[in-house]
């Protein structure tokens, strides 16, 4: 198809379409990569955080083992403060050149995106966990404490596994914004979806029609991802409609919950 000054805005959103879909495609492909990644990687560093800020420390705890937590558990609260008040896009900056100029190392693009949206989202899944695991009644600590159940043990087995149940939903949105929030890596020269339609747009000078193009993939993309997640989500709720069957003395006993409609 060729185009020129006088092809209608349709023509030049099919002649792009038809021309630069392999540079959307490696974009998009790039962008969930890194999205998942940073995603996956953020959300057992927020689990790993929450535990520790989660732990029981009171006057019977040893004094050195007092003193210890309060320094990890300031220096988390800093990590935290830092990534969740500042921009990405200058944590982008800061990381990817920082790294280079203090100790060296000279990250690539890709990987350097994976690190920043990783340790990002870290620090608001950090404090998601932790909500979690406060939400969840007291009784049930007190009850695995009291059947000689550790602290690790009653998050394993007891606390994390509803925790994040409750927090399923806050983790979907996490990874649909961490989708869009990817964009802001073209500055360190990530060749995510938004640096490739950048590309498209130079060559032909049509920022409407390539960046119209850009805003529908990135819909799509963040669309069949919330509805992926939806759908796990009602799983892991269980069953509408279920059955409790009565205890061993009273066998005929049955009990039927309605839940959700």
């Amino acid at each position: 198809m060729v185009v020129d000054a006088n092809s209608s805005f349709f023509q030049w959103v099919i002649y792009i379409i038809q021309n630069y879909w392999p540079l959307f495609l490696r974009g998009a492909e790039v962008t969930l990569i890194i999205s998942l990644t940073g995603t996956i990687i953020g959300f057992t560093i927020g689990i790993l955080i929450g535990i520790i800020r989660t732990i029981p420390i009171d006057n019977n705890t040893h004094i050195l083992k007092r003193a210890v937590y309060k320094v990890v558990n300031v220096l988390l609260l800093i990590y935290i403060e830092v990534f969740r008040g500042t921009p990405m896009i200058v944590q982008a900056m800061v990381v990817f050149y920082g790294v280079a100029m203090i100790w060296g190392i000279h990250l690539t693009t890709f990987v350097a995106g994976i690190f920043i949206v990783s340790i990002n989202t870290g620090a608001y899944m950090a404090e998601i966990v932790r909500g979690g695991i406060i939400s969840i009644d007291k009784g049930q600590f007190e009850a695995a404490h009291a059947i000689g159940m550790t602290h690790a043990q009653t998050m394993a087995y007891i606390v994390l596994p509803q925790a994040i149940r409750n927090i399923l939903p806050a983790l979907s949105n996490e990874f649909v914004i961490n989708i869009k929030d990817t964009s802001v890596l073209n500055v360190i020269g990530v060749t995510e979806l938004f640096f490739q339609s950048k590309s498209a747009a130079g060559n032909n000078y049509r920022y409407f029609e390539v960046f119209l193009i850009t805003c529908l993939v990135y819909l799509v993309m963040t669309f069949t991802v919330t509805r992926i997640l939806r759908y796990f989500e009602k799983r892991l709720e269980g069953p509408d409609v279920y059955t409790i069957h009565g205890s061993q003395t009273v066998p005929e006993a049955e009990i039927k919950i309605v839940g959700r409609q």
